[in-house]
């Protein structure tokens, strides 16, 4: 056998594999071996890598990973193909079945998704099962030698075997599109629940081409989280325990959840990890049951402070006690923009707290809530350099013009959005080059948990110019032009564009 079709017959071997485990992780809702390789990169990853991927690669960065892990594999693979080809057919196999104990190792041990120790567990066994007889088959010796082929190497019998193999990896991907589980089902079992209060009439948007709409739809709200995989919880097999420093630790399934006092409301979320005029920052209508309600039945002792809520895969996040106390519109929510929540936005219950930093406040898929004191625990996001504490601050945004946009000289329009949850935005002034800040028009008043949409009219002249927003809160803060990163809460600055005027 050549080195060629060595390392072909590698590839093939370990492509099988991965699209047969792919397969049985779609069906058993179990992690596949790449994604649970995935998220141990992740938490492994210094601080500074993942701020790296997310302001260089964006939403993109989940996708690349699982792509260089792949790339990874199969480079691996086509060597120990290669080695099988020279005759090193046990170390060859031995390579293929070290890279499956890898994934099933990862498969125990890290964070990936949710469902039973068994459904963790088989796709990476059977990943591993058919990576070594996917293998074995690849480098077999013939059972019998001829003159012709006095290496061993029965090119009819590998093309065969390779062949077989690809079909059965592309059979297996294809079952995983005909077969495979969407999860659609779970979401259409539930119907949204009336709310006992609701939000009012949508806010209409501005009528201003290219400006962010007052609500973010559901496929364009912006997701940045640690998982390569999305869970798809059953609700029937959710259940919520409410325990820690309280008077009487409850335990909730969906439909004690649902049958409580639902509320409707418009809030903006934003993550941390957003620059100055980024786009991870939308809003969105919820309809969720107020956590204070919760708090009060399972009664709160007074010398708690935080409370420690955990995702399905283990990710813990710290949020204050007074920010789900304090009378504003926290919820442990299950409906988004009229639908039950998307599975990439935390279906079946996720928590909303305006006025914080999605990662001390915004728990996805959410399986415990632990009332407790900072003291006594670090959540994940802490514990990699991060603030225990984190108040969004006064932002604004220019969507139009975009950079470097071509205008023409005359009356010209800028737009954008700004925001100041659980504060509130009173103003918005726009500067040209380095003239006076000027007042701009905002939309009316949806609610101090929201962003406002602002316009601003000004007279373009021909050359090259500088637009430069920033927000005035409700509490008459003005918005720091101080330039500040993401890390360690938040970053600050004041958004700009620049413009090529005819």
């Amino acid at each position: 056998m050549n080195r060629a079709l060595g390392a072909l017959g590698g590839v093939v071997a370990a492509g099988a594999a991965l699209a047969v485990g792919y397969l049985v992780a779609d069906l058993t809702g179990g992690p596949w071996p790449v994604d649970a390789v995935g998220v141990q990169v992740i938490d492994w990853a210094p601080g500074s890598v993942k701020d790296w991927a997310v302001r260089t690669l964006g939403t993109a960065d989940r996708p690349l990973l699982r792509v260089g892990i792949c790339t990874a594999l199969v480079i691996v693979a086509a060597i120990a193909g290669i080695l099988g080809a020279r005759g090193h057919r046990r170390f060859a196999v031995g390579i293929a079945g070290g890279l499956g104990l890898v994934g099933l190792v990862f498969a125990i041990t890290s964070r990936s998704a949710a469902g039973s120790t068994s459904d963790r567990l088989l796709p990476a066994i059977i990943t591993l099962i058919v990576a070594v007889l996917a293998m074995a088959l690849v480098v077999r010796q013939p059972r019998h030698r001829t003159a012709e082929q006095p290496e061993g190497f029965d090119r009819r019998q590998f093309l065969l075997t390779v062949g077989a193999l690809a079909v059965a990896g592309a059979g297996s991907a294809g079952a995983t599109r005909l077969v495979g589980t969407s999860g659609d089902e779970l979401r259409a079992r539930i119907r949204v629940p009336a709310p006992q209060s609701s939000a009012g009439p949508l806010q209409p948007s501005l009528n201003v081409p290219g400006i962010s709409p007052f609500t973010t739809p559901n496929a364009k709200f912006y997701r940045v989280d640690t998982l390569l995989q999305v869970p798809k919880i059953d609700p029937r097999d959710w259940e919520l325990r409410i325990h820690g420093l309280v008077d009487k630790e409850l335990r909730l399934s969906f439909d004690d959840l649902v049958r409580r006092r639902l509320i409707e409301r418009d809030i903006t979320l934003t993550c941390v990890s957003n620059e100055v005029g980024g786009p991870y920052v939308g809003n969105a209508r919820w309809i969720g049951v107020p956590i204070a309600d919760i708090l009060r039945e399972a009664g709160v002792r007074q010398d708690a402070d935080a409370v420690k809520s955990t995702s399905v895969d283990g990710l813990t996040i710290g949020t204050p006690l007074a920010a789900l106390t304090d009378g504003r519109d926290a919820i442990f929510a299950v409906a988004m923009n009229g639908e039950p929540l998307p599975f990439a936005h935390g279906f079946p219950v996720r928590m909303v707290v305006p006025g914080l930093y999605g990662y001390v406040s915004a728990t996805k898929w959410i399986m415990d809530f632990e009332v407790t004191r900072f003291r006594d625990f670090s959540a994940y996001w802490t514990d990699r350099g991060w603030s225990v504490e984190a108040p969004i601050k006064t932002s604004a945004r220019i969507d139009v013009p975009t950079g470097f946009a071509n205008l023409k000289a005359g009356p010209a329009v800028a737009a954008g959005v700004a925001w100041a949850q659980h504060r509130g935005i009173a103003k918005v002034e726009v500067r040209v080059d380095d003239g006076p800040w000027q007042e701009a028009r905002l939309a009316p008043v949806a609610g101090i948990d929201t962003w406002r949409q602002w316009t601003f009219r000004w007279n373009a002249t021909p050359g090259t110019h500088k637009l430069t927003v920033r927000a005035i809160d409700a509490t008459g803060t003005v918005q720091t032009d101080r330039q500040a990163p993401p890390r360690p809460n938040g970053s600050s600055g004041l958004h700009n564009t620049v413009v090529m005027v005819e």
